[in-house]
């Protein structure tokens, strides 16, 4: 069904049928056992869990949320150049990048702000106070084993920035004995990739350990990323990311065990801009977590990490500025089963600190939550319910809450609908940033419906979920604010939208599929109140179809989008577009392959965000050498 109906959307929405990229299945597999804090399930259930909907590991069956699941075979398959080409037409995502690899890039979940979308790598929280968003342009695909999409509000679960959803991205980790692995590529722009990797498992299932290594190299010339009137300079623009993770842990015994990871990416990034045209920056992540269960019924989680977004900019060869920002943050979470049901409950803390060569007036701050959750079945049906209320040293309380119910309606069925109320704290550039902010501002609220409807298969999957997000107090740019224009709490929100995603395997072929419907409107008391919120196309899609003969797998990407307004006034129009990528891998020998991928093959030119191009015709050859893939 979604296949059609994405067939439709993109057909009747873009100016003519040159379509493009996308990928994005539910994966069966287990994630990172070493994930944050999830009480884990016995060996039977390792091929279907996903852990970041509820902070706990259920299985595919168990969640209720609305959840994409993106695996390393999936991303082994389509060798995206970046996480936003990975991304891009999943359900309920749109996208809004700089001018190509390794520029800034938004992402807008369900409708909501950039910045209403929470990302976490194995757990802890990636992102910056000041601007209010991670770069995940920076994280290169090489170093992702999983990525789990969680679309909705879960600020009942994880507090601030989970207005619209979650990304918890999993790096890579071993799946058995020591084996090296490696990937070297090179395309256009003279695009060189290379990544080494290694990891391993040693002991047994009583007492044991693992580590990875992981390092990747990306580099490019880019392209002229900027084509507006302000700071124009129709030259090359580059961009080079340089990427690391250590992990490793021990299990003592079958109570205890301990793991340790560090996630570190440096980039290079040049663009066109008047205060500055270069940037240097770096995101780390680095994290602890110890687990211990006392009985069989009890699972206690101690989570201690700390994140780091820094990032130097100059302007031709000469410093201009620095923005960092470091957060410090601990967990600790209980999960307790009671007969028929999963009770969690659990702390954290987060403190945030604001190094810059520009002054705030304010440059730290600290949050504390605390949150329980309920899951159980009662024969067809299942309930997960959820309160949570933070202490922010700046706002004072919040309380948000979530219930989510399922009903099996048969084997093939499940009916399920959703409320849950969601709030975002003011980033400290929308605050304090000198001349611009303003430290009246209060958080952001939300509501959220939602209704869907799955099917499973023996052919495939599907699913079909309808929601409305109503946002309070929404952050704006107001230009009658007094004594001068920046950001105040003058607009509302009404976001109503429809998601289809679907699966089939016909005939040894596989097509996956996605499409969203949205309808993302202002709704304040003022001159926007019925227009479109700005770069939020009203649809958009995404077709998958691979096919796999003996040691030759063929396949072809097609995403789709409407057309989006630049601004909030809806005078500046931004035309929709599709895309095709096509895609050829031979494995030639055991654990050996090359893969040629022909990007945007029919050189659609296209915007995102107003004057900054997206990149034409191009492609990427690659050597990997990866032990056990398939």
């Amino acid at each position: 069904m979604a296949v059609v109906l994405l067939s439709s959307l993109v057909f009747s929405s873009v100016p003519h049928p040159v379509l493009a990229a996308e990928a994005a299945p539910d994966d069966e597999r287990m994630p990172d056992e070493g994930m944050s804090d999830e009480s884990m399930p016995d060996e039977s259930m390792l091929d279907r869990v996903v852990v970041t909907a509820s902070r706990t590991a259920r299985t595919r069956d168990q969640t209720l949320a609305a959840i994409t699941v993106i695996d390393r075979v999936e991303i082994d398959r389509l060798q995206p150049p970046s996480l936003q080409v990975l991304l891009a037409g999943g359900a309920g995502i749109a996208l809004a990048n700089n001018g190509g690899e390794g520029k800034a890039t938004s992402v807008f979940l369900r409708g909501t702000e950039s910045d209403h979308v929470l990302v976490l790598v194995d757990g802890i929280k990636l992102g910056s106070a000041t601007s209010g968003g991670a770069s995940l342009q920076d994280i290169p695909p090489e170093q992702v084993e999983r990525i789990e999409i969680v679309r909705g509000p879960f600020s009942s679960l994880y507090g601030s920035e989970a207005l619209g959803g979650v990304i918890q991205i999993f790096t890579r980790r071993p799946q058995g004995s020591a084996m090296p692995s490696f990937t070297l590529a090179t395309g256009s722009e003279r695009m060189r990739r290379a990544t080494l990797g290694v990891g391993g498992r040693f002991g047994d299932t009583a007492q044991g350990g693992w580590y990875a290594i992981n390092a990747s190299h990306n580099r490019t010339d880019g392209i002229n990323a900027y084509r507006g009137p302000r700071g124009f300079d129709p030259d090359l623009d580059g961009y080079r990311n340089d990427a690391l993770v250590l992990q490793g842990g021990w299990r003592f015994d079958e109570r205890w065990d301990v793991e340790a990871r560090v996630f570190r990416a440096e980039g290079r990034n040049e663009y066109d801009g008047t205060a500055s045209n270069l940037s240097e920056t770096m995101q780390q992540t680095v994290g602890g977590l110890l687990r211990y269960a006392p009985t069989d019924a009890l699972r206690i989680a101690l989570n201690l990490a700390r994140s780091d977004d820094l990032s130097d900019n100059y302007r031709n060869a000469v410093y201009a500025s620095t923005f960092d920002t470091r957060r410090r943050m601990a967990t600790l979470q209980a999960d307790a089963t009671l007969g028929e049901a999963l009770l969690t409950f659990g702390l954290d803390w987060q403190a945030d600190r604001v190094g810059s060569s520009t002054r705030y007036a304010r440059d730290r701050r600290i949050n504390r939550g605390v949150f329980v959750q309920w899951q159980q079945d009662f024969g067809a049906q299942s309930l997960q319910a959820s309160l949570r209320r933070d202490e922010d040293s700046q706002f004072g309380g919040v309380t948000t809450g979530s219930a989510l119910w399922g009903w099996r309606l048969g084997d093939a069925l499940r009916l399920s609908a959703r409320y849950g109320t969601a709030y975002k704290a003011p980033t400290f550039n929308e605050l304090y940033f000198p001349s611009y902010g303003n430290p009246a501002l209060q958080p952001e609220h939300a509501r959220s419906v939602e209704v869907g409807l799955r099917g499973e298969h023996a052919v495939g999957s599907w699913s079909l979920n309808a929601f409305e997000t109503r946002i309070d107090d929404l952050i704006a740019y107001d230009a009658d604010l007094r004594p001068a224009p920046g950001p105040n709490n003058i607009d509302r929100a009404r976001i109503r939208g429809i998601e289809a995603v679907g699966e089939l395997r016909v005939a040894d072929w596989d097509l996956r599929a996605s499409a969203t419907w949205l309808d993302p409107r202002a709704d304040g008391d003022n001159a926007s109140r019925g227009r479109y919120l700005p770069r939020r196309p009203t649809r958009s899609g995404r077709l998958d179809i691979d096919r796999r003969f003996d040691r030759v797998s063929l396949g072809a990407s097609i995403t789709g989008a409407g057309h989006r307004y630049e601004n909030l006034a809806n005078t500046r129009r931004l035309d929709g577009y599709g895309r095709v990528d096509l895609r050829i891998g031979f494995e030639f020998a055991r654990d050996w392959s090359v893969q040629l991928i022909a990007g945007n093959v029919f050189d659609r030119r296209y915007e995102t965000a107003e004057f900054y191009p997206q990149p034409g015709r191009h492609w990427l050859l690659a050597l990997r050498h990866a032990p056990g893939a398939r």
